[in-house]
């Protein structure tokens, strides 16, 4: 009932101190017709949109009128915290009075982040010797490892949740092990101590409650085991839903070694004769450790009887294993039963090569060799486990690849034949993107190598990172990139500039200190891709080293890849671009994280504007404002160092945040939307002056008049006209001075689209500043295509065909991703010789 939901978003929004958001209003009546019509919505809203609060409330009005529970799923542990901590405790005060009653929430995890109160009471055995009385007891003063498990103990005695995320500061997994089980290791209804367990107390009170939140790994092992541990419900919110498929996959890997069989057979101890499965697991490890790290196409014969071996005395051990009829629980034998389950499953299913499986060997460092298995898609599953007999909402700020939702619905098994109906809905963002920031793309570096950064990208990361006093982040999309750039920058910055690496300290210590000190750069890698929330001037460049494809040898990017071109598709567009439009969209959206919020974003990757395949990772980013222009970006750099506010805070785990003249704007905010001031009223907050210079139009556009006071812009999109004479007109003046004069040169370099000049969609928000795509803005420079040759005839294993157009497109974006003639000649199957002949016909110069 509309009335009634604009109702409650009303006094949502009112009672957690917000502004209405038109993209908010609109998700929330979508969330509401997919459960009318008993379909499925994947929903994109962008940052500021307040997306959380979109779901949150017609899921609660659904709970509350149904009496089943709507169950929320997020990827992070953040965002968890975020909505059960602080969006649900004020949307439910601000909701009970229009429902008449209070909503109710919980928060169910897995069993390993819970203590075990009856290992806690001795009921299992020590793991690896490192047990509380072992470590504790006998030496305090043993090490970190001894004193976090005295700690652990005070607490436990102590706590009234058990909930590890209650425990601050934390331990080490190492510490942690000695207090919990995992969900195959518990004694479920069998274990003593079951009236007072902490996991059964959570999930009890959970089937009482209006809200469910838990996590995505959480959500696809009720889904796809069947152990029902999530109340039964009917309406699933999927949040972070471009995780999805990535978390799920990891749920359902299986991983197999030599340690793993000699770890389960000290599990055994004297409950069984392991010296077979010991011995087992040693040829196991000897075969793994002569083979080279990478998928497997096949199961070499030695690593076939090898799992074979393992497979068949997991099973006799198992069999010893069984507890005679009436025996007493027993925590130990139940320990060494699942690692010996886990052993034989993951052999069998080795063995079994499902045509979905990819394996491959995965070189660990502390382990050594290492076999994993994967299914290299599971949208079939996801299909019938998640998308079954529920309503599914999937939201997130990037589900909209290259223009359409069809690459990340294909993912998650709505597409095709005898998929359920589904709805893609964009409500784009309140945020004003091309006023707001400049997308630069330094199109006169060489494209990347293979051989890591060319001191020319050292050199461009310098000047920009001067140029912005700092105030940097850098993505990169190897580890190895992130330290040269780290080493080579602080080599050239002294202590001038710090520059904190990933890898010096944990991530959320390393964000604290960058959000904390204004010069402060911190690079990184994917980790820092998503979910780095860093607000105000603390962070005025982003730098984006490269465009992240998977690696060529990534076993399940490659056998993706390899299944769709047999079926006639793309596999590099389908699968590497798609990923790599998907990171950029978040590392890009690391940017602008509330409405006063300017900065650049800076593409070291001249592909980014001159591969064919531009264009499609192009509209899947903001707006932004764009240019190749150095001097212009350098320009604007510095009146951001200079006119930048002081630094917002990133509070403690656990601790309050300090307060700031701006409410902070998290992904998934609804609280406090963009531009709600806490020294003041409720309304639209201006944008900081244009001196930042961000303000201008954009290579190409006419100057933007200000906007009619008359004509009422969402929130904190609205904009401020300047005095004429004022220091912020005239510098914007400068500006667009500079502008035209670099439009009277001729361009030496091609010219740039507007980027993300899809979103936000016009008849989806209003919009307060420029259009995102005037009709002046030129698009990019045309090269010619070169004439198409004539079709070749190949001769391959498997018997002559004609080489398509589609092995020329593999062929020029395998050349353009650094992929040398052995790596192109396995990827695309075909002789050496032939591709060394086309790729000269074509024109495309090959490594090897």
């Amino acid at each position: 009932m509309p009335d009634d939901l604009d109702a409650l978003l009303a006094a949502a929004v009112q009672g957690v101190g917000g502004a209405p958001r038109e993209g908010q209003t609109r998700m929330a009546h979508a969330v509401q017709d997919a459960l009318s019509d008993r379909s499925h919505l994947l929903a994109q809203a962008g940052t500021g949109t307040g997306k959380s609060l979109a779901y949150l409330v017609p899921a609660i009005a659904h709970a509350v009128e149904s009496g089943k529970p709507a169950i929320i799923a997020t990827a992070t542990l953040a965002l968890q915290a975020q909505i059960v901590d602080r969006d649900l405790p004020r949307i439910a005060d601000a909701l009970a009075p229009v429902l008449g009653r209070r909503p109710t929430y919980g928060l169910v995890k897995g069993r390993r982040n819970y203590v075990c109160v009856n290992k806690l009471g001795g009921g299992y055995p020590d793991d690896e010797g490192e047990g509380l009385l072992s470590v504790g007891e006998v030496d305090q003063q043993a090490g970190r490892l001894g004193r976090e498990v005295v700690r652990l103990r005070e607490w436990a005695e102590e706590t009234d949740s058990g909930d590890r995320d209650d425990l601050v500061p934390g331990v080490s997994e190492r510490a942690w092990r000695q207090v919990s089980v995992s969900a195959l290791e518990c004694l479920g209804s069998k274990c003593p101590m079951v009236a007072e367990c902490f996991v059964e107390q959570a999930r009890a009170h959970a089937k009482d409650c209006d809200v469910v939140v838990t996590n995505h790994s959480f959500m696809a092992i009720d889904a796809f085991e069947g152990r029902r541990m999530l109340p039964e419900h009917d309406l699933l919110v999927i949040d972070e839903g471009h995780e999805l498929v990535d978390r799920v996959t990891s749920t359902v890997t299986d991983e197999l070694s030599g340690g793993m069989a000699s770890a389960a057979a000290r599990r055994c101890g004297r409950l069984a004769d392991t010296a077979a499965l010991t011995d087992a697991g040693e040829f196991v490890q000897g075969v793994l450790d002569r083979l080279a790290p990478g998928r497997l196409t096949g199961i070499p014969d030695d690593l076939a009887l090898g799992l074979g071996r393992v497979r068949d005395t997991a099973r006799e051990v198992a069999s010893q294993l069984k507890p005679e009829q009436g025996a007493a629980p027993d925590g130990g034998r139940q320990m060494a039963q699942a690692a010996v389950d886990e052993l034989f499953n993951t052999a069998e299913r080795v063995l079994e090569e499902r045509e979905l499986d990819v394996a491959w060997i995965s070189d660990d460092p502390r382990r050594g060799n290492l076999l994993r298995v994967a299914p290299m898609s599971v949208a079939m599953a996801l299909r019938e486990a998640v998308f079954g007999d529920r309503t599914v909402v999937l939201t997130s700020a990037t589900l909209e690849l290259g223009g359409s939702f069809d690459a990340v619905a294909g993912t998650l098994g709505l597409r095709g034949a005898g998929g359920p109906s589904w709805t893609g809905l964009d409500v784009g963002s309140p945020f004003d993107y091309p006023t707001q920031a400049i997308a630069y793309v330094a199109s006169q570096l060489p494209p990347p190598g293979r051989d890591g950064p060319a001191d020319a990208v050292f050199d461009e990361i310098e000047t920009l990172v001067r140029a912005a006093g700092g105030r940097t982040l850098g993505l990169f999309s190897s580890t190895r990139a992130a330290k040269a750039a780290a080493e080579a920058l602080r080599a050239r910055l002294g202590d001038e500039i710090p520059v904190l690496c990933q890898g010096d300290d944990q991530i959320a210590t390393l964000v604290r200190q960058f959000a904390a000190d204004g010069p402060t750069c911190l690079f990184g890698t994917m980790s820092l891709w998503q979910g780095v929330d860093v607000p105000g001037s603390a962070c005025q460049l982003v730098i984006i080293d490269r465009i992240p494809f998977p690696r060529p040898d990534d076993p399940l990017s490659s056998a993706r890849t390899e299944a769709i071109a047999r079926r006639g598709g793309n596999g590099f567009m389908a699968v590497s671009a798609t990923h790599a439009a998907l990171r950029l969209a978040q590392g890009a959206g690391r940017l602008i994280r509330r409405a006063d919020d300017r900065g650049v974003v800076a593409f070291l990757d001249p592909r980014m504007v001159t591969a064919r395949y531009a264009g499609f990772l192009q509209s899947t980013l903001p707006p932004f404002w764009p240019t190749s222009d150095r001097a212009l970006v350098l320009n604007a750099l510095r009146r951001l160092d200079e006119t930048a506010g002081p630094v917002i805070a990133v509070p403690d785990r656990g601790g309050a945040q300090t307060p700031s003249p701006v409410a902070v704007v998290r992904d998934d905010d609804t609280s406090a939307h963009p531009g709600q001031s806490t020294t003041g009223p409720a309304g639209p907050v201006e944008h900081p002056a244009p001196a930042e210079g961000l303000e201008g139009p954009g290579p190409t556009e006419q100057p933007v008049a200000a906007p009619d006071p008359s004509v009422a812009a969402p929130g904190p999109a609205s904009t401020t006209a300047h005095p004429s004479g004022s220091p912020q007109q005239q510098l914007l003046d400068q500006l667009r001075a500079q502008v035209a004069q670099v439009e009277e040169q001729p361009l030496a370099q091609p010219s740039i689209m507007p980027l993300g000049a899809k979103r936000p969609k016009a008849d989806d928000i209003p919009s307060s500043g420029p259009p995102p795509a005037p009709a002046e803005v030129q698009e990019p420079a045309v090269i010619p295509d070169t004439p198409e040759p004539p079709a070749l005839r190949v001769v391959t294993d498997g018997g002559e065909r004609v080489w398509s157009a589609e092995d020329d497109e593999e062929l020029r974006d395998g050349a353009e991703m650094g992929l040398n003639v052995a790596e192109l000649a396995e990827h695309l199957d075909l002789p050496a010789e032939d591709l060394r002949t086309r790729a000269g016909v074509l024109g495309v110069r090959l490594d090897g």
